[in-house]
C-alpha cells in the first residue's frame, strides 16, 4: 500500500452513540473518583499502544472504556449535567492515559476541551447540541483557515482542514474560517456542524503521534447558521458567551493556554513514562546499564527535567485558573509568557526522552517498547504551532519588548 494515495479514500467515523452516563452515575463521580478510573485504564491504553499506531486511530474498546469513566463530561456545564472540574484534575486525568499511549492522551484532552469550547458557543447552539449530545466528541482545526462567505442566516463554508485530532470518532466538527464583516476586516471564526455533513479524508501517514487518526477533513459550500459560529477573538480573552450563561470561572480560562496545556499533557506522560523504563532497567540490574555513571547521570538529569517540566505545567494551571477567576480577562502578554512556559516545559520532556532514548541501547528501538514511540510521539507534538518553540520564544520575546505577536496562536 502507498504511502500516500493520488486520490485520498473517504472515512467513515465510528462516533458512538450509546454509552452515556445516567444522571445518577454523573451525579457520584467526584475529581478523585475520575482520576482513579482513568488510572486504573491506563494497562488497557499502554497494551493497545502498538495497535492504535497499526489502525492509525484510538482503538475502538480503549475509546469506549475511556468514554465510560466519565472524563469527557469534564467541562460540560453543570447546566447540561456536566461536570466543570478544574483544571488540575484535567492534568491528572489525562497523564495516567498519556503514560501508556500519547496518541490516544492527546485525542482524549482535546475531545475533554472542545466541549470547553462548544460552552462558549452562543445559547442556541449550545441548546440545540446539549439537548441531543450530553457531550460533543469533535476535532477543532484552524488550519488552514477556510473561507466563509455571508448567506441569509449565517455562511457558506468551504475549505480542507488539517490535524482533524478526534474526528475518527467524531459526532460534531469545528472548523476555523475567515469571515467578512461588514465595513471591517475578516474574522476568524469557528463553525460547527454534524460530522455527516463532512468529507473525511485518509491522509494521516505519519512517523509519530500516529494513533490519533488526525485526518483532512473537506467541507464544499456547506450552510452553517450564525448561532453555530463564533469569533476566535473572544475565546483568546475570555470575553465569549460561556462565562455569561453559565457563571463560571471555567469558561472565562484564556483559550490559546488551555490549548496549550492540553497539547502538552501527552508529552509529560511521555516523559515519566521513559524515566520509570530506565528506572525499572538499572533497578533490575540490567548489567549493560546498573554500572555505567552516564546512565546514572542521563537518568537524574531526565528526572529532573521531567519534574520541573510538571511544575512548569501544573504552577501555569493554577495562573491561568487564578485570573479566571479574578473575572479581569488574562493580558495579551499573560497568554503569551504563559504559553511560552508551557512550550519550554515540553521541550524539556523531549529533551528527557531523548537523553533516555541514547542510553537505553538498541533494545529501545524495538516497536514493542514504549521508549521509541515516545521519542517519535514527542518530536510530532514539539512541532504544532501550539507548542512549537522557536515561534513561542519569538512571541515571548517580542512581549518583553513591547512588541505584539506576529502568530495565529496569540492573536492581538
Amino acid at each position: 500500500m502507498p504511502v500516500r494515495q493520488a486520490v485520498q479514500e473517504v472515512l467513515i467515523p465510528n462516533s458512538q452513540h450509546s454509552d452515556w452516563l445516567s444522571k445518577e452515575q454523573l451525579n457520584s463521580i467526584t475529581p478523585e473518583i475520575l482520576v482513579e478510573r482513568m488510572k486504573a485504564l491506563a494497562p488497557l491504553v499502554a497494551d493497545n499502544a502498538r495497535e492504535a499506531e497499526r489502525l492509525r486511530r484510538p482503538v475502538d474498546d480503549v475509546w469506549s472504556a475511556i468514554r465510560k469513566t466519565g472524563v469527557l463530561y469534564h467541562f460540560v456545564p453543570k447546566k447540561y449535567g456536566g461536570l466543570e472540574f478544574d483544571i488540575g484534575t484535567f492534568i491528572d486525568a489525562v497523564l495516567p492515559v498519556a503514560e501508556g499511549c500519547a496518541s490516544t492522551a492527546w485525542v482524549t484532552a482535546f475531545c475533554m476541551e472542545h466541549n470547553y469550547l462548544l460552552a462558549n458557543f452562543p445559547e442556541e447552539a449550545q441548546e440545540e447540541i446539549f439537548s441531543q449530545f450530553p457531550y460533543i466528541t469533535a476535532p477543532g482545526t484552524l488550519y488552514p483557515p477556510g473561507n466563509a462567505v455571508a448567506a441569509q442566516g449565517g455562511y457558506r463554508l468551504t475549505g480542507r482542514w488539517k490535524w482533524g485530532t478526534g474526528v475518527m470518532h467524531s459526532d460534531w466538527i469545528m472548523v476555523g474560517a475567515m469571515a467578512a464583516q461588514e465595513g471591517g476586516d475578516p474574522e476568524l471564526r469557528f463553525f460547527l456542524m454534524p460530522t455527516s455533513e463532512v468529507a473525511v479524508l485518509d491522509t494521516w501517514y505519519v512517523d509519530g503521534m500516529v494513533g490519533t487518526g488526525s485526518n483532512d477533513i473537506l467541507i464544499n459550500n456547506l450552510f452553517v447558521p450564525e448561532h453555530r459560529t463564533l469569533a476566535v477573538a473572544a475565546l483568546r480573552s475570555g470575553t465569549a458567551w460561556g462565562p455569561k450563561l453559565h457563571g463560571s470561572w471555567i469558561f472565562q480560562v484564556s483559550m490559546p493556554v488551555l490549548l496549550a496545556l492540553t497539547a502538552a499533557i501527552a508529552s509529560l506522560g511521555g516523559a515519566r513514562r521513559s524515566v520509570r523504563y530506565l528506572e525499572e532497567r538499572l533497578v533490575g540490574g540490567d548489567p549493560k546499564l546498573t554500572e555505567r555513571p552516564a546512565a546514572h547521570m542521563r537518568l537524574g538529569t531526565a528526572r529532573l527535567e521531567t519534574h520541573s517540566a510538571e511544575s512548569i505545567m501544573r504552577a501555569v494551571g493554577h495562573r491561568v485558573e487564578a485570573i479566571a477567576k479574578s473575572g479581569v480577562p488574562a493580558t495579551l502578554a499573560q497568554r503569551v509568557e504563559m504559553r511560552a512556559q508551557i512550550c519550554y516545559a515540553v521541550e524539556l520532556c523531549r529533551t528527557a526522552v531523548r537523553r533516555i532514548s541514547e542510553i537505553a541501547g538498541s533494545g529501545s528501538h524495538s516497536l514493542d517498547n514504549p521508549v521509541q514511540r515516545f521519542a517519535r510521539d514527542l518530536n510530532v507534538i514539539s512541532t504544532h504551532a501550539l507548542l512549537e518553540w522557536d515561534g513561542a520564544s519569538e512571541a515571548y520575546g517580542r512581549s518583553l519588548i513591547g512588541l505584539a505577536p506576529n502568530s495565529m496562536v496569540d492573536g492581538k
